[in-house]
C-alpha cells in the first residue's frame, strides 16, 4: 500500500490508500473537493426546479416543455454512464475529473446565454455527460484516496455536496432568478463549477489509470450475485424513492390538509434529516454494510407506510417526512458502497452499473408514480415506496457477509 501524505498535487495513489484511522489534511482536502464537485454538479441539476416559469416565458415555451430539460439532463447520464470508463481509457483519472467540471462550465455558461429551447437543451445535455462522468468515477476516486476500508465515510462526505445541493438549488435559484434574473441564476452554477475545478487541480493527487474498461468487462461485472444484488438494490429503493416523494406536497396538501408555509417547514425538515442521515450512513455502511442497507429500506418503508396510515395528523406527518428524509439522506452513500463492495477489483465499472441503475430507478419510479397518483390519489406511491423499500430491506438479509 501506498502512503498518501505526499505533496498536493505529486502523490500517486494505488488502487488501495492505507486504512487510515486519522486521515490526513492532504486527504481532507481532496475529498472536500471531491465533496465541492458534487455540490456544484447537483446545483447545476436541480436549479431549473426554481426558474422554470421565468426560463419558460423567457424563450416563448410552456412550462411542460421547459420542465424537459430535467429529463434531457437525466436521459444522457443514462447512456454516458454506460460508456464513460470505456471512453477515458488510460486517461489520468485526476485530468479526467478537472475536464468533467470543465464541461460543466461550458454547459452552464451556453445554457445561460441560450435565445431558444435546442440551445438550452444542448447545454444541459452536456451537463449530464459532467454529472455520469463525476459519479461512475466517485467511488473509485474515493477508495483510492481514503482505503477501501473508509469508503464509506468518504463517500458520505462526497455526497452531503448532494443533499445541501438539494436543499438550496431549487430555493436560492428561485429568488435570484426573481432578483437578477434566470440567466444569472444559470451562470452562477458556472461559477460553482469553476471553484470546484480550482480545489481539483490543487487538491487532487495524480491518479494514474490502473486498468482501461471495455464495455464488455462492464457487462461482465454483471454476472457477479453481488453486483447483481447491487444493482436491484439500488433499482427497488430509488424507484420506490422517487416514486413516492414527488407526491409528499400533495399529500400534506390533500391528506394532512397542511398550508403551505407548513409545507415548506416540512420539506425543510427533509432536507435537513437528509444531511443528518448522510453522516450516519457512511459510519454505518463501513461498520456493516448488510445492517446499513437493511436499516436504510426499513427507514423508508416505516415512513411511506405509517405516512398512509397516520399522515392525516399533522404531528405525525411532520415526524415522518423528516424520517424520510433521513433515510433518503443515507441512500446515496449506502447503496453504492454496497454495490463496489462486490467489485473491490473493477471499481470504475462498477460505478458506471450504479449510475446507470440510479438513473433508470429515477425514470421508472417518475413514470409509475405518476399513473398511480393520477389513478389512485396521493397515497398510491407513498404505498408504492413502502412496499419496494420493504422488499429491499429483505434484499438486504441476501447480501454478502460483510
Amino acid at each position: 500500500m501506498t502512503d498518501t501524505s505526499s505533496a498536493l498535487g505529486e502523490a500517486t495513489i494505488e488502487l488501495e490508500a492505507p486504512e487510515q484511522t486519522n486521515w490526513t489534511a492532504t486527504t481532507w482536502f481532496a475529498v472536500l473537493s471531491m465533496a465541492a464537485t458534487s455540490f456544484a454538479l447537483v446545483s447545476a441539476e436541480f436549479l431549473p426546479a426554481g426558474l422554470l416559469t421565468p426560463l419558460a416565458r423567457d424563450l416563448g415555451i410552456t412550462e411542460g416543455t421547459a420542465g424537459q430539460v430535467v429529463t434531457a439532463t437525466a436521459s444522457v447520464g443514462a447512456v454516458t454512464a454506460l460508456l464513460s470508463n470505456v471512453l477515458i481509457g488510460r486517461l489520468n483519472r485526476k485530468a479526467v475529473l478537472v475536464g468533467l467540471s470543465a464541461l460543466a462550465i461550458a454547459s452552464n455558461i451556453l445554457a445561460s446565454v441560450a435565445n431558444d429551447f435546442w440551445l438550452l437543451l444542448l447545454g444541459r445535455a452536456g451537463l449530464g455527460i459532467a454529472l455520469s462522468g463525476f459519479w461512475a468515477l466517485s467511488v473509485a476516486v474515493v477508495a483510492r484516496l481514503v482505503g477501501t476500508n473508509a469508503t464509506g465515510r468518504g463517500m458520505a462526505i462526497v455526497t452531503l455536496g448532494v443533499s445541501l445541493a438539494t436543499i438550496a438549488a431549487p430555493s436560492v435559484g428561485a429568488l435570484i432568478s426573481d432578483w437578477l434574473g434566470w440567466r444569472v441564476a444559470m451562470a452562477m452554477t458556472a461559477g460553482l463549477a469553476a471553484l470546484a475545478m480550482l480545489l481539483q487541480v490543487l487538491s487532487l493527487p495524480t491518479l494514474p489509470a490502473d486498468t482501461s474498461n471495455s464495455l464488455a468487462d462492464v457487462f461482465r461485472l454483471t454476472r457477479r450475485r453481488g453486483v447483481q444484488l447491487g444493482m436491484l438494490a439500488i433499482l427497488l429503493l430509488m424507484t420506490g424513492h422517487f416514486a413516492g416523494s414527488v407526491y409528499v406536497r400533495p399529500f400534506l396538501e390533500q391528506v394532512t390538509l397542511l398550508e403551505t408555509g407548513s409545507i415548506a417547514v416540512a420539506l425543510l425538515g427533509f432536507g435537513v434529516a437528509s444531511v443528518i442521515g448522510n453522516v450516519a450512513g457512511g459510519r454505518m455502511a463501513d461498520t456493516s454494510i448488510r445492517l446499513a442497507l437493511a436499516v436504510t429500506a426499513i427507514l423508508m418503508a416505516l415512513a411511506a407506510f405509517a405516512l398512509v396510515l397516520w399522515g392525516v395528523h399533522a404531528s405525525v406527518a411532520f415526524t415522518l417526512v423528516t424520517l424520510w428524509g433521513f433515510a433518503f439522506g443515507m441512500a446515496p452513500v449506502v447503496l453504492p458502497t454496497n454495490l463496489s463492495r462486490s467489485a473491490p477489483d473493477a471499481l470504475e465499472a462498477a460505478g458506471s452499473l450504479m449510475v446507470v441503475s440510479f438513473q433508470v430507478a429515477i425514470s421508472i419510479g417518475a413514470v409509475f408514480g405518476g399513473y398511480i397518483v393520477d389513478h389512485y390519489g396521493a397515497a398510491g406511491p407513498l404505498t408504492l415506496t413502502a412496499l419496494l423499500a420493504a422488499l429491499t430491506a429483505g434484499l438486504a438479509l441476501l447480501q454478502p457477509r460483510d
